[in-house]
């Protein structure tokens, strides 16, 4: 098997750090993507991977960067006499929508996208343009045509799996009818996205579900729930990565007279995610590790009580306690554990082992996000 080109492979770790929102890692994988395939004169692909380019730096609001990788790319279409796809029309309608009073500007170059799609008959292509319209009518107020922008694109979604862009359109449509003051129509739409991001974790579109849950339980006055739903946002994001984002969540959260920071809870445990919320480290990624978020999870339901090492085998591996085999188990797990969770792994103050077993210090205050899986 032959490795990957050089820029290929900038390419694909770039979607990568995409997918996890560490935005910063993935602009310099695509810039220097762009910068190979422009040398290359592989023109597609560098335009692919500007597309990706300007996305991020919306998202980061770099708006002096966007309007030079914007004039980067005029120059290069009128040197080599490019035609621009549908796909980088909808990207430069993002780039116009997040700007206040560019809604006019962002629904003519999704416009264009969809007529480019339509000429080429890609669907793929129309779906994009479709939602990018539904986003126009949407932030210029025009509700009911964003409904029904978004009603025509869910029959795409029966015949093509495009995962982020359906989760997207649940989001929006959470968003209109919050405004439309149907809180629990957007309530039901946010819980079937925040379903599908089991599926596949785009980070971007896990914050923008909790920004939805938490607003729209703002705005139906449920304060509780709405400030679990922006609290887990608030401590999980990172916001030198997604400043618009971590912004959003801040000032939805501010509004409900919370003292952002004050800390109601030691950990804040989300099963949807398989991630955890430490007051001090913030958000805690288990990944794949199912024993350690089964294992977390058993003595987060149970402060205080300790639990042998029988009943941990039990619990956790569903086996019979062996001592030869299971002690060394049992000892690497906890202390892989406590390396996660703890911030002074020298000096832990939630795992502690008792004379007859181990148990969470039942003074931690928890939150056990069961409305969440």
């Amino acid at each position: 098997m032959s490795l990957p080109l050089a820029q290929d492979y900038n390419y694909e770790m770039g979607r990568l750090y995409y997918d996890r929102a560490e935005y910063l890692k993935a602009l310099e994988r695509f810039e220097k993507a762009c910068e190979l395939y422009l040398e290359n004169k592989q023109f597609p692909m560098y335009i692919d991977s500007l597309n990706y380019v300007l996305r991020i730096l919306v998202e980061r609001e770099e708006v002096s960067r966007i309007q030079s990788t914007k004039e980067k790319l005029q120059d290069l279409v009128m040197r080599e006499n490019l035609e621009l796809g549908s796909r980088t029309h909808y990207m430069l309608g993002l780039c116009s929508y997040y700007r206040e009073g560019q809604e006019s500007v962002a629904l003519d170059y999704f416009q264009k996208s969809l007529k480019i799609a339509l000429d080429k008959d890609n669907k793929i292509d129309m779906c994009y343009a479709i939602y990018g319209i539904a986003n126009a009518c949407y932030a210029s107020g025009r509700l009911e045509d964003a409904l029904k922008e978004l009603y025509n694109l869910e029959v795409f979604f029966g015949a093509i799996a495009l995962p982020d862009l359906q989760i997207s359109s649940r989001l929006l449509n959470g968003l209109i009818h919050r405004n439309r003051g149907e809180y629990e129509k957007g309530l039901e739409c946010f819980w079937q996205a925040y379903e599908l991001l089991k599926g596949g974790m785009n980070m971007l579109l896990y914050f923008n579900a909790l920004y939805g849950l938490g607003s729209t339980y703002q705005r139906s006055g449920e304060v509780q729930l709405a400030r679990l739903y922006l609290q887990l946002g608030v401590r999980s994001i990172n916001e030198n990565e997604l400043p618009r984002m971590a912004r959003m969540l801040k000032k939805t959260l501010a509004e409900l007279g919370h003292d952002l920071k004050s800390d109601e809870f030691d950990l804040v445990f989300d099963p949807g995610s398989n991630s955890v919320v430490e007051k001090n480290l913030g958000r805690v990624d288990f990944k794949n590790q199912f024993i350690l978020i089964e294992l977390l999870h058993l003595f987060m339901r149970n402060p205080g009580r300790i639990f042998p090492k029988d009943a941990l085998v039990k619990k956790v591996w569903n086996q019979d306690y062996v001592p030869e085999v299971h002690d060394n188990k049992i000892y690497v797990t906890i202390k892989r554990l406590r390396q996660l969770i703890e911030p002074d792994f020298n000096k832990p103050k939630y795992i502690f082992r008792g004379k007859n077993g181990y148990y969470l210090n039942k003074s931690t205050r928890v939150l056990v996000g069961q409305s969440l899986s």
